[in-house]
């Protein structure tokens, strides 16, 4: 039902997004102040200037937020012009609500602060067996000194107390939003002619001065691409470990602190009684389950031969009363903990007293104990070599990271040092494009490292591409060997594709001629329009219709039904819409209504959020001084 709705309102939930999530928390406000405050100045708000730095570091803590949340998102699209300035225009929410909240006097009392750190997971892990706060610890993981995360802290707060007013209290009356709602999903009964490009192109026969005189003015069509060979080193998790030299004291020591836990994991055998009672019965009922329990238990002391018998007739682990409480095997991981540490501290034969877990009470009898056979050092020789290798390798890579990094940059005008000095392999490719090509994988397809290699430093001056992170502990550093220049391709070579260019072109143009004259015909003479049989759209049932033609559609003034609409489809050339009536909207179910009614109010309130969001920018005077990117571009 709303999967539509959802796709036309991306940008105005996306902008919600923008107004409600604050990111002080991100990076604190120290990492503001601390910014290079003499660097150009991007953005002003209420007379306060923004610097390029701090948008630097605005953008830097977003991408490594993200990057941390999702490990898999393309590193190119962070890095795009609409990602930056994406970071700026947070950047300058952020300082629009603070100067609000500061104006409005808006505070944060310390009661409700405490409350929050009473409730953070994070803050109380930092804090001292002797109760005292690990001042080091938290500066060395926050990155910033426990005064400001507060004062980050409290302006974060203060800034959602702005919009609360508006969010927190959004209100869309019944009438308003059936109105909306049922012109929104209202269906039109309407007849579509279709005046295609390929059609029309399927006419067109250039001749061969035409093709030339188009290929002419069109030459940027028609360029092989710029392409380079490379020669390239890949530092993984792999070549680290082939460097790792281990000798067999080393092996010996690691047997002998881990064989126990290398062998495998010990496994036990019980019969239990369970008399249920869920943590969450009342208390009475749970104390009735465990003096049942008891007087079980006190029936097994006295006769333990009794346990199968009693645990067929009690139990009501119904899954294992009819094998007389037989569990079979199983591992300590396997069982919640209480009922793991019990039979995990018996002997053989033994019977516990009553345990307590989530399930109730158990009575717990260890019929067997299964203990894997210790391998000799010989025998896990390989499979010690193999895990500790890996183990100082992932200690190691850090190291090995930076000493990568920094070499691909001093000893720019080769990759061959590096490679011996760590041993790695000289790999070479070519004919690399700044798309990757078909079927190119691994490092070779990564956009990141693409656009490295085609940067001007590495095309110029033939240096190595800086140590471009793939993520998974990969880094990858590439230099090109040889360039190639994008040039245009001779006309005999790309014939068939001017050809098609041009019966394209000329097909759409032929497409929108003929609709536009069939639409004058037939709205001067409406009985002589030939037109298909008539069918029912609406935007949830679009009918394959492009986007173009349904909108025209759906726009057509009800009032003079039928109506007749011409409608230019581009490069797919031409249609004429004719709107024979509207079809109104069955009522909804319940259940229903009640959802759009929700939704409809979330709407209203992104909207009058934003609206107020505008309203504070034009307040305080904001003034970005950088232009979109799409805005450049068009300038361009």
């Amino acid at each position: 039902m709303f999967e539509f709705i959802r796709k036309h309102t991306k940008v105005t939930m996306g902008l919600l997004f923008l107004l409600i999530v604050p990111s002080f928390v991100l990076f604190g406000l120290d990492g503001y102040n601390r910014s290079d405050q003499n660097t150009a100045i991007v953005a002003r708000v209420d007379g306060q200037d923004i610097s390029q730095a701090e948008w630097d570091l605005a953008h830097q803590n977003e991408v490594t937020r993200l990057r941390a949340s999702m490990p898999s998102i393309d590193a190119k699209l962070l890095d795009s012009p609409e990602a930056k300035y994406a970071s700026l225009e947070r950047l300058v929410r952020d300082r629009v609500f603070a100067v609000a909240a500061f104006q409005s006097g808006l505070v944060v009392p310390d009661q409700k602060l405490q409350r929050l750190y009473a409730e953070d997971k994070a803050i109380a892990s930092f804090r001292l067996p002797d109760g005292k706060f690990d001042r080091a610890g938290f500066i060395a993981q926050a990155g910033m000194t426990p005064e400001a995360y507060e004062a980050s802290l409290r302006a974060e707060l203060a800034t959602r107390q702005v919009m609360l007013g508006i969010a927190g209290s959004g209100f869309a009356a019944k009438g308003a939003a059936d109105t909306s709602l049922n012109a929104f999903f209202e269906k039109r009964e309407v007849q579509i002619a279709r005046f295609t490009t390929a059609d029309y192109a399927a006419r067109v026969n250039p001749s061969d001065a035409e093709l030339e005189q188009f290929y002419k003015a069109n030459q940027a069509l028609f360029q092989a691409p710029e392409q380079v060979d490379i020669e390239y080193v890949l530092l993984n998790q792999e070549a680290v470990t082939k460097s790792i030299t281990l000798n067999e004291q080393d092996l010996k020591t690691y047997y002998e602190q881990n064989a126990a836990q290398l062998a495998g994991n010990e496994e036990r055998r019980a019969s239990h009684i369970l008399i249920e009672a869920p943590a969450s019965a009342p208390a009475a009922d749970r104390q009735k389950a465990k003096e049942k329990a008891g007087e079980l238990l006190a029936a097994v002391k006295k006769a333990p031969d009794s346990f199968a018998d009693l645990a067929r007739k009690n139990s009501s682990d119904t899954g294992s009363a009819a094998n007389g409480g037989d569990l079979d095997f199983f591992s300590r991981k396997s069982m919640v903990k209480p009922f793991a540490d019990a039979a995990f501290s018996m002997k053989k034969g033994d019977i516990s007293d009553v345990v307590e877990t989530e399930f109730g009470y158990h009575i717990i009898w260890l019929t067997d104990i299964r203990a894997p056979k210790q391998k000799t050092f010989e025998e896990m020789k390989p499979a010690l070599e193999a895990d500790l290798r890996q183990q100082q390798a992932q200690k190691k890579f850090a190291e090995t990271a930076e000493a990568f990094s920094n070499a691909v940059y001093e000893q720019s005008e080769s990759l061959r040092p590096i490679a011996e000095r760590l041993k790695l392999e000289l790999r070479t490719a070519s004919k690399l494009t700044r798309a990757p090509g078909p079927g190119a994988t691994g490092a070779l397809a990564n956009p990141k490292f693409l656009e490295a290699l085609f940067s001007p430093d590495a095309v110029e001056k033939k240096r190595n591409t800086e140590a471009v992170d793939l993520g998974g502990n990969q880094l990858l550093s590439g230099r090109i060997t040889h360039y190639t220049a994008a040039r245009a391709l001779p006309l005999a070579e790309v014939k068939d594709r001017v050809r098609e260019r041009l019966q394209q072109q000329r097909g759409a143009e032929m497409a929108r001629k003929d609709g536009a004259e069939k639409l004058a015909a037939w709205k001067a003479s409406p009985a002589t329009a030939a037109m298909p049989a008539p069918v029912v759209v609406s935007r949830e049932q679009a009918q394959q219709l492009p986007a173009e033609a349904l909108k025209a559609a759906l726009s057509v003034d009800a009032v003079g039904l039928p109506a007749l609409v011409g409608v230019d489809l581009g490069a797919q050339g031409y249609a004429v819409v004719k709107v024979l009536k509207v079809l109104p909207r069955a009522a909804p179910a319940p259940a229903q209504a009640q959802q759009e009614q929700t939704q409809y109010t979330q709407w209203w309130t992104s909207a009058e959020s934003l609206a107020y969001y505008n309203v504070l920018k034009e307040r305080f005077k904001v003034d970005i001084k950088v232009s979109r990117p799409a805005e450049q571009k068009a300038g361009a």
